[in-house]
């Protein structure tokens, strides 16, 4: 897959240029389909949570942004309607927009419903993640980043081969000495971002999209 991982949603004209790079077209001409599931793990979200996601009435933005279409897919419903049904709905869509909340949540859930198998054979769908909608993608996410209870370890996807402290620079526990110490215990190499700040994955290349504040930690 082509992946754009965000912070905080397409927040500024350079991550919204990269993705419309990623797509090979105008949003206004590109189908969606929004994952709202990592909602629903974290304690701090909610059903209102998931709605305003859905429609765009958040200040992330994602979901409003001008889509040709836009549909809902909610991971936890795809194991009792079986692939046959929700796998061409996948294969349809330009791009996956993926909700922040509980990385953890959100991988259990990716791998139970068959998303996270599905993901290689998607060479021309885009991933736009926030938050933990990027973070599921990586290798770990360190444990501090863990709400869900029933999470074996803050291990997850591994589709990129390094990992994402999100947020970069709000306080009182995204601080950049907040990051260092994550990066420490993550002991493989990781991005610090900011809410201006997107990594951009295509053809194996992996390229910084920034307005804002950054940092790269080697492994």
């Amino acid at each position: 897959m082509r992946l754009l991982l965000t912070s905080a949603g397409v927040t500024n004209g350079s991550i919204h240029e990269a993705l419309v790079d990623l797509l090979g077209k105008p949003i206004a001409a590109s189908s969606a389909l929004c994952i709202p599931t990592a909602l629903y793990g974290n304690p701090m979200s909610g059903p209102a949570s998931a709605w305003r996601f859905i429609t765009g009435q958040t200040p992330l933005p994602m979901c409003g942004l001008g889509w040709e279409s836009l549909g809902v897919l909610e991971l936890t419903a795809l194991p009792s309607i079986g692939g046959q049904r929700w796998v061409p709905w996948v294969r349809d869509a330009d791009v996956i927009l993926v909700a922040g909340g509980d990385a953890a949540y959100l991988c259990h859930w990716m791998r139970h419903s068959g998303l996270a198998d599905l993901l290689p054979t998607l060479p021309d769908t885009v991933w736009v993640g926030l938050s933990a909608g990027s973070m599921v993608l990586t290798p770990r996410i360190g444990a501090e980043f863990v709400a869900w209870q029933s999470a074996p370890d803050d291990r997850t996807l591994g589709v990129v081969d390094f990992s994402i402290f999100p947020h970069l620079g709000l306080e009182p526990d995204n601080t950049m000495a907040d990051a260092e110490r994550w990066a420490a215990e993550i002991a493989g190499p990781a991005y610090a971002i900011d809410d201006q700040t997107a990594i951009m994955v295509a053809d194996g290349v992996v390229e910084v999209v920034s307005e804002g504040q950054w940092r790269r930690f080697p492994s």
